[in-house]
């Protein structure tokens, strides 16, 4: 189900260092075809979110040298919602370019950042849980932030612990954000229970 008041930020602009040699800083893993699928990861980012965006309503935050595999790849995307990053900032200076520009013209946006890369093969499963935030933040002062249910102690993620429930099932608040754990310590979130791994997907209305 598409929302129209629904813009996706889409943030393309990392080297993808840790993937190297596949990856290199001229064409970074988000534009490969890491799966041998016949699609980037990109694409492949772009194709579920599809289901509940229009492509019209997304948005890629990438470095300037990469505009061009952008449009190459998705040509259909309108061409005003490719914005270049004249350096690498990091995250939070990438979403805040990119409400700045989505909100001048759509000021009752409800938003979604997510990377560009990750990996999803439940894609219905993903597409429900997006809404179901999208639904929690489209009347509420919330951002809402997606954990991934742990299936073993990993030390390359951070973590999410969660707190008590919200009134809507499957939304918790969050106590606290983990950077990335040693292994003892990720034992301990795991058999705390409370701990997910953080996704880097984020939920909001731009207000």
């Amino acid at each position: 189900m598409q929302y129209n008041n629904t813009h996706m930020i889409i943030m393309a602009g990392g080297v993808g260092s840790r993937f190297w040699p596949m990856s290199t800083p001229d064409y970074p893993k988000q534009f490969i075809d890491v799966m041998g699928v016949g699609r980037s990861l990109i694409q492949l980012t772009v194709d579920r979110l599809k289901p509940i965006c229009p492509v019209e309503n997304m948005w890629v935050v990438t470095n300037e040298k990469y505009i061009s595999i952008v449009k190459e790849q998705i040509p259909d995307m309108p061409v005003d919602n490719i914005l270049a990053e004249p350096e690498a900032r990091n995250t939070a200076p990438c979403i805040a370019y990119a409400c700045w520009k989505i909100q001048k013209k759509h000021p009752d946006a409800n938003i979604v950042v997510t990377p560009s890369d990750a990996l999803v093969i439940n894609t219905s499963e993903y597409q429900r849980v997006l809404s179901k935030a999208l639904s929690y933040t489209s009347d509420k002062n919330a951002i809402v932030t997606v954990g991934i249910k742990p299936s073993r102690p990993e030390t390359g993620y951070g973590y999410i612990a969660s707190a008590e429930p919200t009134s809507v099932d499957e939304i918790y608040k969050v106590e606290a954000f983990k950077e990335k754990p040693n292994l003892e310590t990720a034992e301990q979130y795991l058999a705390a229970g409370n701990y997910y791994w953080n996704a880097g997907i984020f939920v909001w209305n731009i207000d």
